[in-house]
């Protein structure tokens, strides 16, 4: 018997030394080529790139995974106590894996075999770090005993701090989010430090399966998943019963982050700066490099531009009349339902898509679009409101079969089941019916000294277009582009009181003939720039340009940023070339700060995901800005290395003369304002297109109205009446109760009494009479030249303008000529 048992136990003992010897060689087997676990050291997992107002406010978030990487240390001790409640409790005890949860774990499902139960885990927090990172997901025995040779050695290279750390920034959570500051912006738009007991436990819960336990799908099962995770909690000692059973009774309470842009009105900005950095540095470091942008926008002149952009182009849509409503629903049941799948303005939340319940000759009674819960469900209340007849007797001018027609009621306009866009009124009760223009335009704010652009509006709406009007629109300038061409010629030994011809001139181009014409098609005669410019004379423009060479004006233009290859050709000295509201800003900017080149910027500094900064706009030098003590020297200044490009004392001038044209020429609705401000109106051919850009000492700012398909806006729609009062909207709103700044001149400059008409010296005082801004060693003419006045010119003209008008070319009057 003992020999039986002997021989029982050596065959037990070979047999299990064999067993032993296969599973060493099998285990060594996979251990040949596991991944190097090493690269966790190297961990740089998609980071969300954040961009911030230059005020610090979040304007955008841009990821593919919603993550915000945060070290141990920054993470509450609550969050962790969570985390290893519900996932692995010994896990400051274990070497990887824990031996006794795994036996609990095959006993418990031995036990529910047949029951239908899902299988328990027990998996570490290793084990989870080994296969999230180095592993597949693939359920087999294979992938579990590569999973915890894989933990073992990672429990060998790292602390546990390191391990959890990894765990709680890589875990996905649903939603898009990816780590726990990611899960918790994302669930409660909060960060970690702001999570309560009940929230901390519910996102715990959720690395087990996301989709099961989805907060508005899932409610109950979620409830129950996040209670078991609080019960854990209790149990191990990390919160007190008390605290739990509070917790326990709350609601889950999830309030999903806001997608898009973060600030208001601010959606065309944050989508130049996406494209910017997209520009830059590709589409993973957008998206996946977790980039900090500081851009240049002033959220509150931002809310100013997009009103006044509003106001202009609403202003110009609604004296057109109406053009019917946004779409049509059936309103015999419940109205909201159809008027709640019908896709609105996000982006102008003043404005309520509603439907026509009833049309009388008092107005209207309209549905308001319902509301919808933060799970994304329709809410049930409906809410009625009226539109009374006088606060929608524009409309009564609409479209009906492509023709204008006149209604005597809303009856006449709107039926019922018609939607339409709806706003409250300021003052009283009662909604006022609006449109979305069918106009267009953009708007450009910028600070001449550095490029910054302070605002942008590229639209009404950016949920209706997102076409950018103020940098990819490309139109035609206008007038607005004279001030290059009198800039090129006050920079090349022209003075504002050089005189030009104003009078009908015939360009020939081989076997082509252009006859350009002033706006309303007339002519002054002999004119000073200033006068030229004040009035906007095309005449005098091209007859200046040609007298200069287009070559130097076209240099001019490419040098401002407004082309980058002029055709140097007669016709672009009046604005035919397109161009865009940004490289036009950026010009004026140059004239505006004394004739130094600027870059326009959207961006002010970029930093990668550890603070360094990649990219800076201002990139003056400071030699002594990096000082370690003050020690008596001289204070630090900025080398300032902008190259000049336009004489400061021609920048002056021509802002003097710009100056004019808002006192006294196409812009004088600006004047009201009551501060300095130079600029320029623009009209294109038949209305097309209509432009103001004009300045103050720190502020330039343009404006562009005209349609997406250029066509005619109808006589009378210039820069001047259209886009000029857009910028003094802007204007005044944004400098507000800021005192007024006069326009600086540069030293040397000599200021000298001039008749305003003839150019010619005169006494201070007089009718008519000016102080003219002069360059050193230049002044008024001794005696009066027209240029553009040549025989061969004058023979021409005798044939097409009157007798009287030509003697008085001939001949002169008085002495002048």
């Amino acid at each position: 018997m003992i020999r039986l048992i002997g021989y029982l136990f050596g065959v037990g003992t070979v047999v299990a030394l064999l067993a032993a010897g296969a599973v060493a060689i099998y285990v060594g087997d996979l251990s040949k080529d596991l991944p190097d676990y090493e690269v966790l050291s190297r961990y740089e997992p998609p980071v969300t790139t954040r961009v911030h107002a230059s005020d610090g406010a979040l304007m955008a978030e841009f990821a593919r995974e919603r993550r915000l990487y945060l070290p141990i240390q920054a993470i509450p001790d609550l969050v962790k106590a969570a985390f290893l409640s519900a996932e692995d409790k010994n896990f400051y005890k274990h070497p990887g894996v824990d031996v006794s949860g795994l036996a609990r774990a095959v006993v418990t499902n031995f036990r529910n075999a047949g029951s239908g139960r899902n299988k328990v885990g027990a998996s570490t927090i290793t084990q989870q770090v080994a296969k999230n990172f180095l592993l597949t997901s693939k359920q087999t025995y294979e992938r579990k005993i590569r999973e915890a040779i894989l933990a073992f050695r990672i429990e060998q290279a790292y602390s546990k701090d390191r391990i959890l750390e990894l765990y709680l920034n890589e875990i996905f959570f649903g939603l898009g989010s990816y780590g726990i500051a990611g899960a918790a912006l994302s669930y409660y738009d909060k960060s970690v430090n702001e999570l309560s007991l009940a929230e901390i436990a519910y996102l715990a819960a959720l690395p087990k399966g996301p989709t099961n336990y989805h907060p508005f799908k899932k409610t109950d099962r979620a409830i129950e998943r996040r209670n078991w995770v609080i019960d854990r909690m209790i149990e191990n000692g990390y919160v007190s019963l008390e605290d739990g059973e509070k917790s326990k009774a709350l609601p889950l309470g999830v309030r999903p982050r806001a997608r898009g842009t973060k600030l208001f009105a601010a959606e065309y900005f944050t989508e130049e700066v996406r494209r910017d950095i997209l520009g830059r540095y590709g589409e993973d470091a957008l998206y996946e490099g977790g980039l900090s942008v500081r851009a240049t926008i002033d959220p509150n002149l931002q809310v100013i531009a997009r009103r006044a952009l509003q106001n202009g182009l609403m202003k110009y849509d609604t004296l057109r009349g109406y053009r019917g409503p946004v779409t049509s629903v059936n309103v015999s049941d419940d109205w909201g339902v159809p008027l709640g799948d019908v896709k609105g303005m996000i982006d102008v939340p003043e404005w309520k898509l509603a439907v026509v319940l009833q049309s009388s000759e008092q107005g209207l009674s309209i549905g308001l679009k319902p509301g919808r819960e933060i799970s994304g469900a329709l809410k049930e209340e409906r809410e009625n409101a009226t539109i009374a007849a006088d606060d929608m007797k524009w409309a009564f001018r609409y479209r009906k079969d492509g023709k204008r027609v006149k209604a005597k009621s809303p009856a006449e306009v709107l039926k019922p089941g018609d939607v339409v866009y709806a706003e409250k009124k300021s003052e009283g009760e009662g909604w006022l019916l609006r449109q979305p223009p069918e106009i267009s335009g953009g708007l450009v704010a910028m600070d001449p000294h550095t490029g910054r652009v302070l605002a942008m509006a590229g639209g009404f709406s950016y949920a209706e277009s997102e076409f950018n009007r103020a940098t990819q629109a490309y139109r035609q300038p206008g007038s607005s582009f004279k001030p290059i061409v009198y800039a090129a010629a006050l920079d090349n030994g022209y003075t504002p009181a050089s005189v030009v011809l104003d009078a009908p001139i015939t360009i020939r181009t081989g076997n082509q003939v252009w006859q350009p014409k002033n706006y309303g098609g007339k002519s002054a005669g002999p004119s000073t720039l200033r006068l030229g410019i004040e009035r906007s004379r095309n005449l005098m423009t091209v007859r200046l340009a040609k007298d200069m060479g287009m070559k130097l004006v076209a240099e001019y233009a490419e040098r401002f940023g407004i082309y980058d290859d002029m055709l140097p050709v007669l016709a672009m000295s009046l604005g035919s070339g397109e161009t865009t509201v940004m490289r036009m800003v950026s010009a004026f900017s140059v004239m505006a700060n004394g004739g130094k080149q600027i870059r326009p910027s959207i961006i002010d500094r970029i930093q990668d995901r550890y603070g360094r900064t990649v990219f800076k706009h201002d990139d003056r030098g400071c030699d002594g800005c990096v000082a370690e003590s003050w020690v008596g020297q001289e204070e630090p200044e900025f080398v300032d290395n902008r190259e000049q490009v336009l004489d400061p004392m021609t920048a002056y001038q021509i802002t003097s003369m710009m100056e004019g044209v808002v006192k006294r020429g196409t812009a004088t609705t600006v004047s009201e304002l009551g501060r300095p401000i130079a600029g320029k109106t623009g009209t294109t051919n038949d209305e097309k297109d209509a432009w103001f850009v004009g300045y103050t000492t720190d502020l330039v700012v343009g404006v562009y109205m005209g349609f997406d398909t250029p066509r005619p806006m109808g006589r009378g729609s210039t820069g001047g009446g259209l886009a000029a009062p857009i910028f003094k909207e802007f204007v005044s709103e944004a400098l507000g109760s800021k005192p007024p700044v006069e326009f600086r001149v540069p030293n040397g400059m000599n200021l000298i009494a001039i008749n305003r008409k003839t150019g010619m010296r005169a006494a201070a005082g007089s009718p008519g009479v000016i102080m003219e801004a002069f360059k050193p060693g230049t002044g008024p003419a001794d005696s009066y030249w027209v240029i553009g006045l040549d025989e061969e010119e004058l023979r021409e003209r005798a044939q097409t303008i009157s007798p009287q008008a030509n003697r008085a070319i001939v001949r002169g009057s008085g002495g002048l000529y």
